[in-house]
């Protein structure tokens, strides 16, 4: 009898740890396509020649902008547009730019979308319906095989195979044609573009055009071409078909329609690309610099414990770390420096070169574990010298200007991943200076030699460590102090910003040894 009343509890187990109809799909390779295969392309490649090998850059770090940017790209698509990012939320932003993407492909446009496999929870079949689209292929990567049918069993999955499965793809990338192209912090999902009514990320994109783009674009045809990536449609009992998305597509339209009327002000602010359109503006203002991109290999989640140094972008980035003499300017959503980058930011400071830091505060981040990461090391940097800035949580106030965007319709948080080398060169794209981007995660971003540029970014993180915006840890007497301003008058803070349950969160982070997982 105990017998015959687990049999249905085992077969039901089992279709969750399933989830998925798992096929032998052949093993596709593409290439991103030159461009010169179309106009848009051709016409890059004009403007791009007198500079011999230079690329052309705008920094994003507006969220209207950096929006409007990703829209203006797919409507000026001719060949292609390849997409790959860690994170995708459900939202207006989203939604109009999948709008996008699928008028795009009616007009023929090849679209590629390389998602890393934690944005799919729960939605394959709806991103598998996109791919119904014949101009439209999505892949997953490093996916989850078994366990995909609930959230539950999702878990069990990730837990059962935790080695793996904590090693995420975090890049962000955006590439049209093969000559325009859009890295740093951003995901997609309304709180990195000032449309979520509860938060708002600050971050900073680069709008990059020209060789670099072409250079991205051999990064994300690793990617695309890995054996961990893999197709969507791998993963559903059922392929979907045109009617499903057809369906799929009025859900759509009647969804944004409602949109214009119940959220007017963040639909016609997202909107005004369609009729005051600033690409080519932008084209005008672009500072053309030699750079580099650099990424993260796939194969970086494959090994055996932490991964060889020769695979790692921050061993790549070593030449111009090591070179730092007179000024480094980090910007990092996620801090956390570990023996090794103590010691290196300790030793600069001590050779006598100014190193500002900026950060989130434990009242700002999105991740107070992660702050229990980084604390521990203040008093140390602090010691030698090293100026530590803590972005506070900026209250919403609909303020927005040509810089970072610190405050909008919601609260904010920092996302910025940025560096600036001796006000000469600068790096932008999606690697925070913490463990899980130096070790676990993949990464990928444009190294600009450029001091144009570099200055630019570097008013921008000057910006963000105003006394009005942020806290600047001190030592005084030996005891940690935070020194902000209000209104113009300085505060001296005895006890660290942010309520208790980030501070337990932080806490535990630290008790437990989570700090190489952060």
């Amino acid at each position: 009898m105990r017998l015959q009343r687990a049999v249905p509890l085992l077969l039901a187990l089992l279709l969750g740890l399933a989830g998925c109809a798992t096929v032998s799909t052949p093993r596709n390779v593409s290439q991103a396509l030159p461009a010169s295969d179309s106009a848009f392309g051709r016409s890059v490649l004009r403007q791009a020649a007198p500079y011999q090998g230079r690329s052309g850059f705008r920094l994003l770090p507006n969220s209207n902008e950096a929006f409007r940017a990703r829209a203006e790209l797919i409507r000026n698509a001719q060949t292609s547009i390849d997409v790959q990012y860690y994170i995708v939320h459900d939202g207006l932003s989203t939604r109009a730019l999948v709008h996008e993407l699928l008028r795009a492909a009616d007009r023929g446009v090849r679209v590629r979308v390389l998602l890393d496999d934690t944005a799919s929870d729960g939605l394959d079949t709806l991103i598998g319906t996109l791919a119904a689209h014949p101009n439209i292929q999505i892949r997953v990567f490093n996916p989850l095989h078994l366990g995909r049918g609930t959230g539950a069993t999702r878990a069990a999955g990730r837990l059962l195979n935790l080695s793996r499965q904590h090693r995420r793809m975090h890049n962000k990338l955006f590439l049209v044609d093969n000559s325009m192209a859009i890295v740093g912090g951003r995901n997609l999902g309304d709180e990195y573009f000032d449309a979520e009514p509860n938060l708002n990320f600050t971050d900073i994109d680069l709008l990059s055009v020209g060789p670099v783009a072409e250079q991205l674009g051999h990064s994300f045809d690793q990617y695309w071409n890995s054996a961990l990536s893999r197709p969507i449609n791998d993963y559903l009992w059922r392929q979907p078909d045109g009617d499903d998305l057809r369906a799929s597509r009025q859900r759509l339209e009647t969804w944004l329609a409602k949109a214009r009327i119940d959220r007017k002000a963040a639909y016609e602010r997202l909107m005004a690309y369609q009729t005051q359109p600033r690409l080519d503006v932008w084209r005008n203002e672009l500072i053309w610099a030699h750079s580099q991109a650099l990424w993260d290999a796939p194969s970086k989640v494959l090994a055996a414990g932490e991964p060889d140094t020769q695979l790692l972008m921050s061993h790549q980035l070593a030449p111009e770390l090591d070179g730092v003499h007179r000024e480094l300017i980090l910007v990092s959503a996620y801090f956390v420096p570990g023996q090794p980058g103590l010691l290196y930011l300790t030793s600069r400071a001590d050779a006598g070169a100014s190193v500002k830091l900026l950060t989130n505060s434990l009242e700002a981040t999105d991740v107070p574990a992660v702050h229990g990461g980084y604390a521990p090391y203040r008093r140390a940097l602090l010691e030698h010298g090293v100026e530590l800035y803590e972005l506070r949580r900026q209250p919403g106030d609909a303020i927005s200007r040509r810089g970072l965007t610190l405050r909008g319709s919601s609260d904010s948080s920092l996302h910025s991943k940025a560096m600036v080398f001796d006000r000469h060169k600068t790096f932008i794209g999606s690697f925070n200076f913490d463990p899980r981007s130096v070790l676990w995660n993949t990464e990928v971003g444009v190294l600009v030699d450029s001091p144009e540029l570099a200055e630019y970014t570097r008013e921008l993180a000057l910006q963000g460590m105003a006394p009005a915006l942020s806290y600047q840890p001190q030592l005084l007497d030996g005891k940690m102090v935070w020194v902000t301003e209000d209104n113009g008058q300085r505060h001296v803070l005895l006890t660290e910003p942010g309520g208790w349950w980030r501070r337990f969160n932080a806490w535990v982070s630290k008790a437990v040894g989570l700090e190489k997982m952060l």
